[in-house]
């Protein structure tokens, strides 16, 4: 099954009277969405009354959850014991998901800083391999979703996430496609362009978990240096176009998990994408 859903409470959402998370999943439910994604950009907190309350309600309607990890880690930081933060914000991030009744934690791999990317790619693979070691012992299923960057100076092209998602059987790529666009500069046009990409990911990481991946799907406004900011479906200029996408997935009868970040309209966009697919 394709799970399509927004990530976040989106403006329709809080038009229809609602402004607690957990109603999220009468309100998908009722749109005939069955994903979300909860993010914990500044830091994870939340109470464990309010994830068992989400999860009450999620499981109710058959809306599955993820979360996104706090947007500050990285792990080609130079200082050890940035990176054993890094580690922390993760390990909170899968502990407060799978409180929420979730399997799957995206998070942002790494800026090259002052290294090189090389050094940088480098870091991040045996720090990433640290991070592996430390969630060894965790008892109940997850997935680490490794999300595409979508600036110049960040770690997380496609080819460097799925080289990352080598390193453990937990990691699982998160293609971001207005990432990928962006730092390709509008480079997403085809369907022989999302094709390669998946073609590539398969051949690497066998059909199964290349079919179980994450995406992000939005549209993204960027210039010289990668992404800017976050678009609706509404823009014509920038894109990138999911319909080719979806054609694809359901050519290849893959099963990702989308998640919709348009700037707002993340609700009504995942219904769009949702009706281009045959099988969602």
């Amino acid at each position: 099954m394709i799970r399509i859903g927004p990530s976040g409470n989106s403006d329709a959402f809080y038009a229809s009277g609602r402004k607690h998370t957990y109603q999220e999943a009468e309100f998908l439910s009722e749109l005939g969405l069955n994903a979300f994604e909860y993010s914990f950009g500044r830091g994870v907190s939340m109470s464990d009354e309010t994830a068992q309350k989400i999860k009450t309600e999620f499981n109710k309607h058959d809306i599955v959850i993820s979360v996104h990890a706090p947007y500050y880690t990285n792990f080609a930081n130079p200082d050890p014991e940035m990176i054993q933060k890094s580690i922390g914000y993760i390990l909170q991030s899968i502990e407060a998901c799978n409180k929420m009744g979730g399997e799957r934690v995206v998070f942002h791999p790494a800026a090259c800083g002052k290294a090189t990317r090389e050094q940088a790619v480098s870091a991040t693979k045996s720090n990433l391999k640290l991070l592996a070691e430390a969630c060894k012992n965790i008892s109940y299923a997850f997935k680490l979703c490794v999300e595409t960057m979508g600036k110049n100076n960040q770690i997380g092209t496609v080819e460097e996430v799925v080289d990352f998602c080598l390193i453990a059987d937990m990691f699982y790529p998160c293609f971001d496609f207005g990432h990928i666009n962006s730092y390709m500069h509008g480079g997403l046009k085809t369907k022989d362009d999302y094709r390669r990409i998946l073609d590539y990911t398969i051949d690497r990481l066998g059909f199964e978990k290349a079919s179980a991946m994450h995406v992000h799907f939005s549209k993204i406004q960027y210039g010289d240096k990668g992404e800017i900011r976050h678009l609706t479906f509404e823009d014509e200029k920038y894109g990138p176009e999911y319909e080719p996408l979806a054609q694809l997935f359901d050519e290849y009868k893959m099963s990702p998990y989308i998640v919709c970040e348009s700037n707002g309209t993340m609700s009504d966009d995942a219904l769009i994408m949702k009706k281009m697919h045959k099988n969602a």
